[in-house]
């Protein structure tokens, strides 16, 4: 594969902050939200609320503090043999030949969600989407993460026959654990949460906290949340 160090030109949008929750941003006039927030919300839906709405700070994890550091390492490994290339060059040169990018940029103006992909195989016969994480399962909340990023591409491409594929794979390893097909029904369902999500930001739904105890005596907001599970 060749890699390619992809950019994504979005100075054609009108982007703004959200007034009043960090993290949230107003992009062509709809509420836009990181796709990695999927990943928090299906570990405790209330910690979105804590931490966003009502501007809670803590310290970062040890898992967190490395898997930022770990990223990074990839990401600086990868740009000493990626050439840059827009977006749209990228895309064009997979139909011939298969390319390769890291930390790539995604955006859906429409569905309102954006976020980088750890890792993007484009090739002529299919797409497939990667997102790294440190252990080997295939966790919910992980698997509508990539199904966001893979929406979000489907959205960005338009009319292309290719397979899209998302996928988790081990950090740092070449074991990808779980891979499935982005069809129609996955799609519904990812849409489904995202909704949900945006539901959540307008006040118009709920934040669900999680009845899991074993979560709350891991979570680093217990201190502030008056829903935690006594275990």
């Amino acid at each position: 594969m060749e890699n390619k160090l992809i950019r994504q030109d979005t100075s054609d949008l009108d982007i703004v902050n959200h007034p009043e929750i960090k993290g949230l941003q107003i992009i062509e006039g709809k509420i836009n939200f990181p796709i990695s927030w999927l990943n928090q919300q299906g570990y405790c839906e209330y910690t979105l609320y804590l931490q966003y709405l009502k501007g809670i700070k803590t310290m970062p994890t040890q898992a967190m503090t490395t898997g930022t550091k770990e990223h990074l390492k990839l990401e600086e490994e990868f740009k000493q043999t990626a050439t840059p290339s827009s977006f749209d060059d990228a895309f064009k040169e997979s139909k011939e030949k298969e390319i390769l990018s890291r930390e790539m940029f995604v955006i859906d103006s429409e569905e309102g969600v954006r976020g980088f992909i750890d890792e993007i195989w484009m090739t002529p016969d299919e797409i497939v989407i990667i997102d790294d994480k440190p252990g080997n399962r295939a966790y919910p909340s992980s698997m509508n993460q990539v199904r966001a990023y893979c929406l979000a591409f489907k959205n960005m491409i338009g009319d292309d026959n290719r397979i899209i594929r998302g996928a988790l794979r081990q950090r740092g390893t070449d074991n990808i654990f779980w891979s499935e097909i982005f069809d129609e029904k996955v799609e519904e369902n990812i849409l489904y949460l995202i909704h949900r999500m945006h539901g959540l930001f307008e006040g118009t739904k709920p934040f669900i906290p999680t009845k899991n105890g074993n979560k709350c005596r891991a979570c680093r907001y217990q201190s502030y949340c008056e829903h935690k599970v006594d275990i």
